[in-house]
C-alpha cells in the first residue's frame, strides 16, 4: 500500500511507494503542442513502467498528470483549479504536476493538492525515480536526448519534440525562464521517433518545439531533419508547429513547394504586435514591414499557403494609434487565422514591470474588434479554397459526419462513410464541405 504523509492543514502533501507502482494513469494536457509532444514522451515512460493509460475517469485512477501551462496568468489559474478540482474528487490517487506552471510556482500547487511537481528536467525521470524522491539537475545549453521513444494512445497525429527553451527573451515572455536556452534534440533520436510512429500508422507527423527554427545538430538544421524525415517510405504528411519569424522560414517555403518533402502548407508565424513601438517594447526583431514582406515572399511561393499569427492585445503602452496599426497590418496580411491573447502580465518578465497598463475594458473592446477582424479574414481564405484540390486526413466521427483537416489546415467536414480515416484523401473543397470555415467565428483556431 501507499505511505501517506500529510498535513492537509497546510494543504500539503507527499506520498512515497512502499509497493509495485500504480497501474492505472490519467494524463490531463493544457497547453501548447509542446505539452502535447511532452506528453506523448510520458506516456510512453508510463507505459514502460507498467501503467495502464486511460483517457476518462470512468474508474478512478492511481496516478494523475497534468501537463500544465503558464503562458498567461488566467492558463496557470485553469492549472491550480484543475489540481484542485481533481484533488476533491479523487482523494487517494496520487496526483502529479508536470509542466511550465508547476516550474514557475510549484508551492501553489502543493498547496492545492498535488504530491509530485515535476520541473521541466525532470520529467525525463518520471515516474520511475521522480516518484522515489531523484531529480534530474538538466543545466546549460547543450542538445539533449529524451531517452524515449514517444507514445500516442488516444491521438491521431503523432507530436514530435525536435527542440526546447528560447534564447529571445521577449519582454512578456515567461518560456525562457521556465524552459531554458534554446537547445535542440539529438537528430538520431528524433529521426527514431518519426519512424516508429510512421510505422505505427500515424498520417501526419508534427514538429514541435518552443522555437523549431533553431533547430541544429549533427550538422542537420530543420530543413536537413525535414528531408530525413520525408526519406521515411510510407503515407504520411509533415506538419510544422508555430515557428518564430525566421530567416529559414523562406527556405521552409521552398521546402513546402517542392510535394518530395511532405511539408503541409501550412505556417504559423507569431507576429505579436503590428506596430513598430509596441514590437521594440516587446524586444522583437524585426519591424512589421519586415514582417509583411517576409510573408509576401512566402505567398508568392506557395500561393494557397495558410499563415497564422498571435498577436498580443493590450501590451503596455498600446495607444489608440498602435492598435490601429495592428489592425491595419491584419487587414493587409490576411490571416488565415489569428490566436489573440489579452495581454497578461508575468512576474519576472520586464513587460511587468512597464508603466502605462491598459485599461481591462479598454482591452475587452479592442480584442472584439480584432477578433471581427480575424473572423472576416479567416473567412476570406477558405473561400479562396473553395473549387480547389485539398488533401485530407478525416479524424474524428460525430453525429453521422466525419471531420478532418486539409494541409493547408481547413476544417473538413463529410458525411460518415464517405472516406476512410487516418488516410490522406483528395477532396474538392465546396461550400458544404468547407461550412465550417465559412462561419465568422473562427478568429482563435490554432492547430
Amino acid at each position: 500500500m501507499y505511505q501517506c504523509l500529510s498535513d492537509r492543514s497546510t494543504g500539503l502533501a507527499q506520498k512515497t511507494l512502499t509497493h509495485p507502482m500504480p497501474k492505472t494513469a490519467v494524463i490531463i494536457t493544457l497547453g501548447c503542442r509542446l505539452n502535447h509532444a511532452d506528453t506523448a514522451l510520458l506516456s510512453a515512460r508510463l507505459q514502460n513502467a507498467g501503467y495502464e493509460l486511460r483517457d476518462d475517469f470512468t474508474v478512478a485512477p492511481d496516478l494523475i498528470l497534468l501537463n500544465s501551462c503558464a503562458i498567461t496568468a488566467e492558463a496557470e489559474r485553469k492549472s491550480r483549479q484543475q489540481i484542485r478540482k481533481l484533488r476533491r474528487s479523487y482523494p487517494a490517487a496520487i496526483i502529479a504536476v508536470a509542466g511550465c506552471a508547476a516550474e514557475l510556482s510549484p508551492e501553489k500547487f502543493r498547496e492545492c493538492g498535488a504530491d509530485q511537481i515535476l520541473t521541466n528536467p525532470d520529467k525525463k525521470l518520471f515516474p520511475d525515480q521522480q516518484l522515489c524522491g531523484k531529480k534530474s539537475r538538466e543545466t546549460g545549453k547543450c542538445n539533449f536526448t529524451e531517452n524515449a521513444v514517444s507514445s500516442f494512445p488516444f491521438r491521431t497525429r503523432a507530436f514530435i519534440k525536435i527542440q526546447e527553451g528560447c534564447d529571445n527573451f521577449c519582454s512578456y515572455c515567461i518560456v525562457p525562464y521556465v524552459r531554458g536556452g534554446s537547445r535542440s534534440r539529438k537528430f538520431t533520436e528524433c529521426l527514431a521517433d518519426c519512424r516508429q510512429a510512421i510505422a505505427r500508422g500515424f498520417p501526419e507527423i508534427v514538429l514541435t518545439g518552443v522555437n523549431t527554427c533553431n533547430y541544429y545538430d549533427d550538422g542537420k538544421n530543420l530543413a536537413g531533419l525535414i528531408r530525413e524525415i520525408a526519406a521515411i517510405p510510407g503515407d504520411f504528411r509533415i506538419r510544422l508547429s508555430s515557428t518564430e519569424p525566421h530567416p529559414d522560414d523562406l527556405l521552409l517555403a521552398e521546402l513546402m513547394s517542392d510535394p518530395a518533402n511532405r511539408l503541409c502548407r501550412f505556417l504559423h508565424l507569431s507576429m505579436q504586435h503590428g506596430s513598430d513601438h509596441i514590437l521594440r517594447q516587446m524586444r522583437r526583431n524585426y519591424t512589421a514591414g519586415e514582417f509583411i514582406n517576409f510573408v509576401q515572399n512566402i505567398r508568392r511561393l506557395i500561393p494557397d499557403i495558410h499563415i497564422g499569427t498571435d498577436f498580443i492585445v493590450g501590451f503596455p503602452g498600446e495607444s489608440e494609434d498602435d492598435f490601429a496599426r495592428l489592425l491595419a497590418v491584419a487587414g493587409e496580411v490576411k490571416f488565415a487565422n489569428i490566436h489573440a491573447f489579452a495581454y497578461s502580465p508575468r512576474p519576472g518578465t520586464p513587460a511587468a514591470s512597464m508603466p502605462d497598463r491598459v485599461l481591462p475594458e479598454t482591452v475587452k473592446a479592442r480584442m472584439k474588434q480584432l477578433s471581427m477582424a480575424a473572423a472576416d479574414s479567416a473567412r476570406e481564405f477558405a473561400v479562396s479554397q473553395l473549387g480547389k484540390t485539398l488533401p485530407v486526413i478525416f479524424e474524428q466521427n460525430c453525429g453521422g459526419f466525419q471531420r478532418g483537416w486539409s494541409d493547408n489546415y481547413l476544417a473538413v467536414t463529410v458525411p460518415d462513410g464517405t472516406f476512410p480515416s487516418g488516410k490522406i484523401v483528395n477532396i474538392t473543397a465546396d461550400e458544404k464541405n468547407l461550412a465550417e470555415n465559412l462561419k465568422n467565428d473562427r478568429s482563435d483556431i490554432i492547430l
